[in-house]
């Protein structure tokens, strides 16, 4: 008498499987894209709030009521505190461009303000600005949506690269704050 045994499985059952892997896997991706690029732009919005935020404080405390020509100056601890913070993050501060979640973040100066005094953290006398903007732009794959924000603190957005207004909402932009 020969007993025959089952060893696994036969290769229709693993085709099987592997098609209604595929099925789950093409209904679960686009929505796993659309979730990260959604992710991309919360960051983005975020780290342009930072920036509003650390400019703020920055002319509060630092600036004599002007605002940083830089992220890097931003990040930069003022000089009387030793081994202190500066007033962004090490995300934020790096050389330009800074790239983070997707997105590369920017800042344009205005217009430097002639006789204001050297800052608390390195920038020289006549260095600090009036004004500033700010942008995110999405990198391939990051976003579908731009962001702006000026020292008015308002983020707005665009389908399009939004344009540097130093005062008053881009063209083109609708608010989101």
């Amino acid at each position: 008498m020969h007993v025959r045994t089952n060893r696994g499985f036969t290769l229709i059952e693993l085709l099987i499987v592997v098609a209604i892997i595929g099925i789950i896997a093409a209904i679960a991706v686009p929505g796993l894209l659309r979730a990260r690029m959604s992710g991309n732009e919360a960051s983005a919005i975020g780290s342009l709030r930072a920036i509003n935020s650390a400019q703020s404080s920055y002319a509060a405390s630092c600036g004599s009521g002007f605002y940083a020509p830089s992220l890097q100056n931003l990040g930069t601890a003022p000089t009387a505190v030793a081994g202190g913070d500066g007033f962004i993050g090490t995300d934020l501060s790096g050389a330009p461009p800074v790239v983070k979640s997707s997105y590369e973040i920017a800042l344009t100066p205005g217009a430097a303000a002639a006789g204001a005094p050297a800052s608390c953290n390195g920038a020289a006398a006549g260095t600090v600005v009036s004004t500033y903007f700010a942008s995110a732009s999405p990198t391939a794959g990051g976003g579908v949506r731009f962001f702006g924000t000026n020292q008015g603190a308002t983020i707005y957005q665009s389908t399009a690269a939004v344009p540097v207004t130093q005062n008053g909402q881009p063209a083109g932009t609708t608010p989101i704050q």
